[in-house]
């Protein structure tokens, strides 16, 4: 006798087909509006570059506007995702908050797209961020992660009192950020090379230096 096919065995192969269509979409969507920005992507060259079509783009975003936001929400994402991986609470202050400056370096170094998606809706005033489902609670784990260390910091006594977390985010932020989003205007501008290794390297241990040398006691 023939057992029935059970349903969980029919619809896993479309289940995933669906995540992977949509990750293709996303990828590739991602490349074009970090190179391009909204105005300047197309659908049409974004469905040409996916395996899959544009009616499945409008299927699954809705359109342009919807693609973008999903862009951005899984941009934003990335970097909390590493955040909470990382686990910085749970380290001795000046540890956690030397791990947290390098690896936010690290992030937007290794993520160059990251950086060109926020430099973009920048230009367009924070127009679409808003529409991310979450964004602002995401967000706060940041700040409420570096409080604290801060706060750790203080009691340990090897940080001074009274750094306001926003701040220290807002620091650690803009100083990782430079060297991804002027990375060819000062190289061409200075004649030096700060995407070269050991530039990187060498710019790293500054963040981090400059920024304990703020928060320290």
């Amino acid at each position: 006798m023939t057992l029935a096919r059970q349903p969980k065995t029919i619809d896993e192969p479309r289940t995933n087909d669906a995540e992977e269509t949509r990750a293709n979409i996303l990828d590739v969507a991602t490349r074009e509006f970090a190179d391009k920005g909204l105005a300047g992507a197309r659908i049409d060259e974004i469905a040409e570059k996916t395996n899959s079509s544009k009616r499945m783009i409008y299927y699954y975003f809705g359109g342009k506007d919807g693609l973008y936001r999903a862009v951005l929400e899984q941009a934003y994402g990335g970097i909390r995702k590493m955040e909470a991986e990382r686990n910085f609470e749970a380290m001795p202050a000046d540890v956690a908050l030397t791990a947290l400056i390098g690896a936010t370096f690290d992030y937007q170094d290794r993520h160059p797209e990251f950086v060109r998606l926020v430099m973009n809706e920048n230009i367009l005033h924070g127009a679409n961020i808003e529409g991310i489902p979450g964004i602002k609670e995401r967000n706060q784990t940041a700040i409420a992660t570096l409080k604290l260390v801060l706060d750790k910091g203080v009691a340990e006594g090897v940080f001074r009192a009274g750094i306001d977390p926003i701040q220290l985010h807002m620091t650690i932020s803009a100083l990782s950020f430079f060297n991804v989003s002027n990375r060819h205007t000062f190289s061409k501008g200075f004649g030096v090379n700060i995407g070269a290794p050991k530039a990187i390297k060498q710019r790293r241990e500054i963040v981090i230096e400059t920024v304990l040398n703020w928060v320290r006691r």
